[in-house]
């Protein structure tokens, strides 16, 4: 492997999807040097790369407005923020105009009134065209060179990143004035779309350095799937009716609690599906708007609005779930000094309360909360000088830095991870009976991977983070989960199957070898989670 490469900058982007890329964005244009650098390449990797999405653009006028809060508050478990709703719904507004004219994304127009169509974007072209502007306005990209761990000075404070690029076979030190982590969030290598990038890397380098996490309980999102294949677009699903195999329908199937009623079916037979209920506009609207989930059924010679195919379930984690790394401020910063958080990286609680908000409201958080963490970070960068190499540590490890000589794989402690994290029996229809025991298989697990998992070489080493992070998330996510004695959002509980008032608060995680939970204050107009940090950090 050749020799360490230093470098240095203002702000240090981690991570290439949209959050990362209109990080990079405001950071440059408030006047910083900016660095990205991302596992994959800028533009094609995470999970928005390879799909179409909805976005949460809404008009500014009243009703609209009032009406896009409305929509999902009480799936939410109403612990959404209106504060915050307004403010991404401002900023999407601006972010999609500015899409259109400066980022030059060519909107469909509307026939009838010849104004373009807003409120979705095709991911490949998005990103094609996010990835230019970036380089556009100055940025330095540095493709397939994962961040494997933050550097912070001795204060604590986050001071850059270090890491490895896989084409130059070398190891990175950048030092840098602020870190944004726009890492995506962690799908347990589930094999859903796009998500091979996303394992957590950015939790565990969070935790790390001590930062707090928020609504980790909410982050066991399934997706529909047909069986065997990877693309999850359940939205399309709300026009199927879906069948036993002896051709009986799955009553309950296509209601808000479809996937769980799937879920226990496919527990003991197979379940199949039909798009049945979409008239001849709607299926000609479904094929425009998402080419790739009708690839797949066109490579079988499957109709799908006519022919029954066998469907399974996906687990999308925290990509699609809305817990993560908390935010404290107006500008996404952490509870850590010098790290900013953004995307699924970060808690999406602010606006989706305890409920995934989809392709639209994720899209529109990720283009939100990036451009305010920029902006942070270029501020926080300016702040503060530059600093030395010489004066920076490294704040990982697990999987770089084992306490024993006993050896442990990744590829071991990745499927060990997934044998609690993947099986909906477990993860979806939550119960403390499977819970508990499956969080202490991962706390035994966490112990084996810090005792003996690392990496020789630079690829070994990043899948060995990969590992350390999965089972980090896991425990995250568990451990949470048995804090909220309640059914609130997605996390719902077999054992406490109702709402309780008295718990209408965020459940704070944070920790490695010893997780700790805190309930924040209740929660009301603002972040609740500002007032309780000095308490529980």
């Amino acid at each position: 492997m050749n020799e360490t490469w230093h470098s240095s900058t203002d702000v240090l982007v981690i991570g290439g999807g949209p959050a990362a890329c209109w990080a990079a964005i405001h950071a440059r244009e408030s006047g910083a040097e900016v660095t990205l650098v991302d596992k994959g390449y800028c533009g094609t990797s995470g999970a928005t790369a390879p799909s179409g999405t909805g976005v949460w653009y809404v008009a500014p006028e009243a009703t609209a407005r009032a009406n896009a809060k409305a929509s999902r508050e009480t799936l939410g478990g109403h612990l959404a923020d209106h504060y915050w709703m307004d403010r991404v719904l401002d900023q999407t507004y601006a972010n999609m105009n500015r899409l259109a004219v400066e980022g030059r994304y060519p909107f469909p127009v509307d026939e009838h009134s010849g104004e373009q169509l807003r409120t979705g974007v095709q991911g490949p072209e998005y990103m094609r065209r996010m990835r230019a502007w970036v380089k556009r306005v100055g940025v330095t990209i540095l493709d397939h060179s994962p961040a494997l761990e933050l550097l912070v000075d001795s204060d604590g404070v986050v001071r850059g990143a270090a890491g490895y690029q896989r084409q130059a076979d070398r190891d990175y030190r950048i030092a840098a004035g602020a870190v944004v982590l726009a890492s995506g969030g962690c799908a347990f290598l589930s094999r859903a779309l796009g998500t091979n990038v996303d394992t957590g890397d950015g939790a565990l380098m969070a935790a790390e350095v001590g930062a707090r996490f928020s609504g980790m309980e909410f982050s066991n999102a399934y997706a529909i799937v047909p069986k065997g294949s990877t693309i999850t677009k359940t939205a399309y699903y709300g026009y199927a009716t879906f069948f036993h195999e002896d051709g009986r329908v799955v009553e309950g199937a296509g209601s808000t609690k479809g996937r769980s009623v799937i879920a226990r079916t496919l527990l003991s037979e197979k379940v199949f599906a039909q798009l049945d209920r979409a008239d001849a506009g709607v299926q000609a609207q479904m094929r425009l708007g998402q080419p790739n989930f009708f690839l797949q059924f066109d490579r079988r010679g499957i109709d799908p609005f006519t022919d029954r195919f066998e469907v399974d379930l996906l687990a999308e984690g925290t990509v699609r779930g809305t817990g993560g790394i908390d935010i404290v401020d107006d500008h996404c910063a952490t509870t850590v000094p010098g790290l900013f958080a953004a995307g699924d990286a970060a808690t999406r609680e602010r606006i989706c309360g305890g409920f995934t908000g989809g392709g639209s409201h994720n899209s529109a958080w990720a283009m939100s909360s990036g451009s305010w963490a920029g902006q942070g970070a270029a501020a926080f960068a300016r702040a503060s000088q530059r600093a030395d190499h010489a004066a920076l540590h490294g704040a990982g490890r697990v999987g770089l830095h084992p306490d024993t000589a006993e050896s442990v794989s990744a590829d071991e402690v990745v499927a060990a991870a997934q044998q609690e994290l993947i099986p909906f029996e477990k993860n979806l229809m939550r119960h403390g009976d499977r819970i508990t025991p499956a969080l202490a298989e991962l706390d035994s697990l966490w112990e084996r991977a810090s005792r003996g998992l690392s990496g020789g070489t630079g690829e070994e080493r990043v899948r060995a983070r990969q590992a350390a992070a999965i089972t980090a998330v896991g425990r995250l996510m568990y451990r949470s989960t048995l804090s909220r004695t309640e059914t609130r959002g997605m996390s719902k509980r077999a054992d406490h199957p109702e709402l309780d008032p008295a718990q209408h608060h965020h459940i704070l995680s944070g920790g490695l070898d010893r997780v700790w939970t805190a309930n924040s204050e209740a929660v009301s107009g603002r972040p609740a989670t500002v007032g309780a940090s000095a308490a529980v950090a």
